[in-house]
């Protein structure tokens, strides 16, 4: 962590003191230099977090002292972000600050693919599933009228919160029973690739959707003429622009309420000073949720 002068805040921009930042799957990319031809550095890292407006424009200085998601702004691992402030969305009060931490790039992601791919009446099979954004998917899927969710888990320690949450659990080892689902789903979402995500996709069955939203194992899913089902790529920076210009507060109506009734798993917590235990921690099989507090630096 570096100590630096803060520059003047642009015009039109909030100003945010950050208290929480989790440590997600897509920090840790452009951390390993894999998206080197991207970034221009020095930079700093994290997507997403939580914070309370510290000065924002003369028109909106009723926002000084709330709490806000600072999106689109600079990266979130760092005592505080400067960001637009049409693209700031204020956290209701039901919401505490280690929830409204996590509210943007898995819920979102997951509200929007569910919205662009309907599964209502429809099987849903999750690879990944013990990942937060799959978690978010099979539970929004329920809420939407889907009539079965399954899931593609690695860890052993996330079956029971399969189960908790009404997803039915399936060992990656276990590929008989994966082959199975992948000819009953009507719609998968694939955070995996590699060679389940290759498999799942091998074996679904025409007029069936399969969407790649990530690529935890680093490979890409093999795609060829042979394949029935109806392959898709899903990125949320695409859809962003979409969101924003609907309103940015409206696009989370549907979020809020899901994290006040259902919060997601428990993180486990680091002072900012030990952000490599908890790149670690993200990365251990079946490890806790890592997030990092901001104050700590203060």
């Amino acid at each position: 962590m570096l100590d630096r002068e803060l520059p003047p805040r642009a015009p039109g921009s909030f100003r945010v003191e950050v208290s929480y930042a989790p440590v997600n799957p897509s920090d840790l990319i452009p951390i390993s230099g894999a998206y080197a031809h991207r970034i221009s550095l020095p930079a700093v890292a994290g997507y997403e977090g939580v914070g309370r407006v510290v000065e924002a424009p003369e028109a909106l200085s009723h926002m000084v002292g709330r709490r806000v998601l600072p999106l689109r702004g600079e990266g979130t691992w760092q005592t505080y972000v400067d960001c637009p402030a049409h693209h700031a969305v204020e956290v209701p009060d039901t919401i505490p600050d280690i929830v409204a931490a996590r509210a943007y790039i898995n819920p979102m992601a997951a509200a929007t693919m569910l919205r662009l791919w309907p599964v209502r009446c429809k099987v849903v099979l999750l690879s990944g599933a013990g990942s937060s954004c799959s978690e978010h998917l099979g539970r929004l899927a329920i809420a939407h009228g889907a009539t079965r969710v399954m899931g593609i888990y690695r860890s052993e320690s996330r079956k029971d919160r399969l189960r908790q949450v009404g997803i039915e659990p399936i060992s990656i080892h276990d590929l008989g029973t994966i082959s199975e689902a992948s000819t009953l789903a009507d719609i998968a979402f694939d955070s995996v690739g590699g060679d389940i995500g290759t498999h799942v996709l091998g074996q679904m069955r025409r007029e069936t959707n399969f969407v790649a939203y990530g690529l935890l194992t680093g490979k890409p899913v093999l795609t060829g003429s042979a394949l029935r089902a109806s392959y898709h790529r899903f990125h949320m920076r695409d859809h962003f622009a979409v969101l924003a210009g609907q309103g940015m507060q409206a696009a989370f109506s549907e979020i809020w309420p899901v994290l006040a009734e259902a919060p997601p798993s428990e993180p486990r917590v680091f002072p900012a000073q030990q952000w490599q235990q908890a790149l670690a921690e993200a990365e251990r099989p079946g490890g806790q949720k890592p997030i990092l507090d901001l104050s700590t630096l203060n």
